[in-house]
């Protein structure tokens, strides 16, 4: 059960990494951090943490043609 949630908690930073602006995305990282620390063991929180930090660093790329 566990596995699953931690996957879920993934999938929505990834889809949060697609579809937020940084500031936007960085809080909704540590919202979902927030959160998942009540559900998670501590080694899926700690294997969290370092995926959201990891998409942290990553810079946004924004397609020119999303924008038009």
């Amino acid at each position: 059960m566990n596995r699953i949630l931690l996957q879920a908690c993934k999938e929505l930073i990834d889809d949060a990494k697609k579809g937020c602006a940084d500031l936007v995305f960085k809080e909704l990282c540590l919202e979902v951090l927030a959160r998942a620390k009540h559900v998670l063991r501590e080694e899926e929180f700690n294997e969290l943490t370092e995926y959201a930090a990891e998409h942290m660093q990553e810079k946004v790329v924004i397609s020119i043609d999303t924008i038009e």
